[in-house]
């Protein structure tokens, strides 16, 4: 600016302007003048930054004499920084280096104050979607920002944000890192915890819904006990509490695994000899209870009885006859309660969640646009299949039943063929399918395979048809479907099945009112009698007590 080249001598007097700027980076010095700066020029700096409303800034001050009055010497701010930088106080040319970084972070995290979220981990064989979105709901309801991972995608604030089956430590860290995320609910499956782990070290609540035969003879897992092996992972990382199933003993058996501060057992049996025991001893629980209006969710906490809600006054039952989702919303109302939610907001949750395509797709999602009664499911399983078959003999049509019935591929010989012995009896009509990806079997094994089953348990080679295109069949069966009738579908791709039954248009007649409850002595499958058939035999199995209430004491395992 003033003319000169490298070679140029300036006059004797004259100023040269190397740089405009005096920052570190533009060849300036730092000089720490922390413990001479006059109390004047502090608090100029100390109301400047609090008119802007900035909790850390850098203060760009000029003046001729830091250790004097701005009053005496003049002076003034010329720029106030809200992301300043740290190197010139923590290394500076002359002076004592200062620990700024420190004062900081106190603030932003204070000695003792949380510095994570809750995390509910949320496995098991069957049920975990439908659990981990009752839950997501509730903690919503109650005001959260809720991050879920689930089997359909990664939600952030009731938004999905990816799509997808996103249950495994990939889907958990997106949650885990999105910022507005003050809860996480993680549906963990067995398959992301085989390949890469939890993506999380600790949680705050985990839970094992059960354990059934699914994905058996995959990933070098052939038994029931080591799927529970694995799945008990949720409950081992779990700090605050680890909720249980005390009707299912492999479940039962994982109390002694976890290290968590409270256990909760979830039971259909009041009369669970091991629970009532936990319970007397002020564990947490929550059993379900005949009660004159009904069946009763019932929380028992530190020795108190607390009521929590009719289950026929939660949608997602259907008016209570669909008893793996009262399972399901026993086990929602025990993690949301142990994540801190209150009980008029579980309350309240549960009252609002319903099994619609758009709150819960490909579980049990009923349309009732047609003359006769249609539901999608993604039932996968032998015991999945079986509660829903068991739920629609509880629904006890006018018309007839049918079903449009698959299984997975991948699966054990025995175990699509159970699917099938599930189902024999139960409907007026079979419609035998496939998925889209056979997972490498022939195109028409599996709908073959649940035929001959079918026919080996009695059922009339009439009331069978093998439509392995699931578009076919579906069409096929709501063609066959008369008024009253009550459809049943297995569906693969659910987005595609739902859209066809609700834009299939039938001719037929108003559907009729429907039919009372069934009975529970006419129902098979998961209801449990009096018996306690699932429950534990206190005469051959060692308990233990402490202040956590009662667990069974863990089995030997050659591996440990």
């Amino acid at each position: 600016k003033k003319g000169h080249t490298a070679d140029s001598v300036p006059p004797d007097g004259e100023i040269v302007f190397l740089r405009s700027t005096a920052n570190l980076s533009t060849g300036g010095t730092a000089v720490d003048v922390t413990d001479v700066v006059h109390p004047d020029i502090v608090q100029m700096a100390q109301r400047a930054a609090r008119a802007i409303d900035l909790d850390v800034c850098g203060v760009d001050y000029l003046t001729t004499d830091i250790t004097r009055s701005y009053k005496v010497t003049g002076g003034a701010i010329c720029e106030v920084n809200a992301a300043p930088g740290f190197r010139m106080h923590v290394a500076p040319s002359e002076g004592t280096p200062r620990d700024v970084a420190g004062p900081v972070l106190d603030m932003l995290f204070p000695p003792g104050s949380p510095s994570r979220i809750p995390i509910a981990s949320i496995t098991g064989t069957n049920g975990k979607t439908t659990t981990a979105r009752m839950v997501a709901h509730i903690m919503k309801m109650a005001g959260g920002h809720v991050g879920l991972a689930s089997t359909d995608g990664v939600y952030i604030d009731g938004h999905r944000t990816v799509e997808g089956d996103m249950t495994g430590p990939v889907a958990a860290r997106m949650v885990l890192r999105d910022p507005k995320v003050d809860c996480a609910v993680l549906e963990t499956a067995r398959g992301g915890l085989l390949r890469r782990g939890m993506g999380y070290r600790r949680g705050t609540v985990g839970a094992v819904l059960n354990i059934a035969a699914d994905h058996l003879g995959l990933r070098g897992i052939d038994t029931l006990e080591e799927l529970a092996k694995v799945k008990r992972t949720v409950v081992e990382v779990a700090q605050d509490t680890a909720v249980l199933n005390a009707d299912d003993p492999r479940c039962l058996a994982m109390a002694d695994h976890t290290e968590a501060r409270h256990l909760c057992y979830v039971t259909r049996d009041p009369g669970h000899q091991l629970v009532r025991e936990h319970i007397q001893a002020g564990g947490r629980g929550v059993v379900l209870e005949q009660g004159i209006a009904g069946k009763m969710i019932t929380l028992y906490e530190g020795g108190s009885h607390i009521p929590l809600l009719w289950t026929h006054l939660i949608p997602a039952t259907l008016d209570g006859r669909a008893e793996h989702n009262v399972q399901n919303a026993m086990f929602a109302a025990a993690i949301a309660y142990s994540m801190g939610v209150k009980l008029e907001e579980i309350r309240h949750g549960l009252r609002t969640f319903d099994t619609t395509f758009f709150q819960a797709p490909g579980r049990m999602n009923v349309c009732d646009d047609h003359p006769f009664k249609v539901i999608l499911d993604y039932g996968h399983n032998p015991a999945a299949v079986e509660a829903m078959a068991t739920l629609c003999q509880r629904l006890a049509p006018q018309g007839r039943r049918l079903v449009v019935l698959a299984a997975p591929g991948d699966r054990r010989d025995e175990d699509i063929e159970e699917t099938a012995r599930v189902c024999a009896g139960r409907f007026d009509h079979y419609l035998c399918k496939r998925d889209d990806n056979p997972r490498g079997r022939d195109r028409d094994e599996v709908p073959n395979m649940l035929r001959r089953t079918l026919l080996a348990e009695g059922v009339s080679a009439d009331q069978i048809e093998v439509i392995p295109d699931e578009v076919e069949a579906v069409d096929r069966a709501l063609h066959l479907a008369l008024p009253g009738d009550l459809l049943l579908i297995f569906g693969d791709a659910i987005d595609r099945c739902w859209k066809q039954i609700t834009g299939f248009h039938s001719d037929g007649e108003a559907p009729p009112e429907a039919a009372p409850l069934a009975p529970d002595s006419q129902v098979g499958g998961l209801v449990r009698d009096a018996s306690g058939e699932a429950g534990s035999d206190p005469a051959d199995e060692r308990w233990i007590r402490d202040e956590r209430g009662v667990r069974l004491a863990r089995e030997p395992e050659l591996s440990d």
